[in-house]
């Protein structure tokens, strides 16, 4: 998502993989799905964090994100891990029942970047800048 401040045009778009510890398959209702879904859409909203996709599968959570460079991607998924994680066990207390030590998510996460581009055609525009250069001088 392109995000348009004041000094900047950033465009920054990220692959996040949240997975239930012991891939423990807590999201198996609709109605748990969905409390999910919102949980995970208000964090992000109050944390500057876009979500343009979002699916919850019974034991993990895709996710495409963006947000603003000032961020540092490690914070936002700490953000996203440790909140949803709360806000989960007050609206079902009984899954941490079913998750040794009563944690929702593993201490790890995927996540990738997305672009537009590929990595091929960024270099290739950067080599032909200087091509390009001498083409308009003439």
């Amino acid at each position: 998502m392109l995000v348009s401040k004041r000094t900047s045009v950033t465009d920054f778009n990220f692959h996040l993989v949240l997975v239930t510890k012991y891939r423990k398959e807590v999201f198996t209702t609709p109605e748990k799905h969905d409390s999910m879904v919102a949980i995970l859409r208000r964090i992000a909203e109050n944390k500057e964090v876009t979500i343009s996709h979002l699916e919850v599968m019974p034991d993990h959570v895709h996710m495409m994100i963006s947000f603003p460079p000032k961020l540092a991607p490690s914070d936002v998924v700490k953000s996203l891990k440790g909140t949803s994680a709360r806000e989960w066990f007050k609206l079902y207390p009984e899954t941490k029942e079913e998750l040794w030590r009563g944690h929702l998510w593993t201490g790890s996460f995927f996540m990738s970047t997305v672009g537009n581009v590929s990595k091929e055609i960024v270099a290739e525009y950067i080599e032909n800048q200087i091509q390009k250069s001498i083409k308009k001088d003439r």
